[in-house]
């Protein structure tokens, strides 16, 4: 069966595989189709779509917006975005980035006032693309204060710990919009990691009604129980199903591009019935 992923990471956000190594990673697991999608930014998409020309493997530009519903972040992916529309991406993305960069900002400084040795020099030196929590994690990995990104996302850079202060978001549903209104294709990445069953129930009316298109319903950390009621919630509200890893290499280095632990087999059609809604 050819199988695809459809949400993974590179240097340009908080992954490790530049977008060619990413590529050539998926044509070695024998993926037939891939998408990137960089957290908040499109800048490694002429890297990806450059590096794809001549390979044997379709491919996805996209991009992984942070938003939030009514208080709750929720993660929405932009998927074939059309290379005209990075501008506006970029315009849209303003505002949050500047917010996001004063979070990230504060963040270190706090660390460092708790004698953690780190400087945001150091860590943007060591970042390709924009910066977010998990870099953050691992400088703080690398200077031997956490043994894993994880471990910070549990600990020392959790929001109820106190030095984290998250940004102000976009929102979830002017999100959608804007990928319906750029030609791409709106999809609600892993739903039932920030939401249970009834709070995306009550979501999902308004997501539709904003132009939500598709949602994961195969994901790296879903057991087999919310997979299957995921792939009802789907069909149940009309919507295209869809699956990825979260591949970010080394800074998840348990999870297999296309196999996540070792659960997932992504359809390809599930790339191709995504693709055909493209033009609606």
């Amino acid at each position: 069966m050819k199988t695809c992923d459809l949400h993974t990471h590179s240097v340009y956000s908080d992954g490790t595989f530049t977008p060619a190594e990413l590529i050539d990673e998926a044509i070695g697991a024998g993926l037939s189709a891939l998408a990137m999608t960089d957290h908040n930014t499109v800048s490694g998409l002429h890297d990806f779509t450059s590096a794809a020309q001549g390979k044997p493997i379709d491919i996805v530009p996209g991009i992984e917006f942070t938003t939030a519903y009514e208080g709750t972040e929720l993660h929405i992916l932009g998927l074939f975005i059309p290379p005209e529309s990075h501008g506006r991406i970029n315009d849209y993305l303003d505002r949050a980035s500047t917010l996001k960069e004063e979070s990230n900002y504060k963040l270190v400084k706090k660390l460092r006032e708790r004698g953690y040795d780190i400087t945001y020099v150091e860590i943007l030196e060591n970042s390709k693309g924009h910066v977010n929590r998990a870099n953050i994690a691992a400088e703080l990995v690398k200077k031997g204060y956490l043994s894993s990104i994880s471990e910070g996302f549990d600990t020392i850079l959790h929001k109820d710990y106190g030095l984290y202060e998250p940004p102000e978001r976009l929102s979830s549903l002017d999100t959608i919009r804007f990928i319906r209104s750029i030609g791409a294709v709106a999809v609600w990445a892993h739903p039932y990691i920030h939401m249970n069953f009834d709070q995306a129930d009550a979501f999902l009316p308004h997501a539709i009604d904003a132009g939500l298109q598709g949602m994961e319903v195969l994901y790296s950390m879903y057991d087999e129980e919310t997979t299957e009621k995921a792939k009802k919630v789907c069909e149940r509200f009309g919507l295209q199903a869809s699956g990825g890893s979260d591949f970010h290499g080394a800074n998840k280095p348990k999870i297999a591009l296309g196999k996540g632990y070792g659960n997932l087999s992504i359809p390809y059609e599930y790339y191709e019935r995504l693709r055909e809604l493209k033009s609606s």
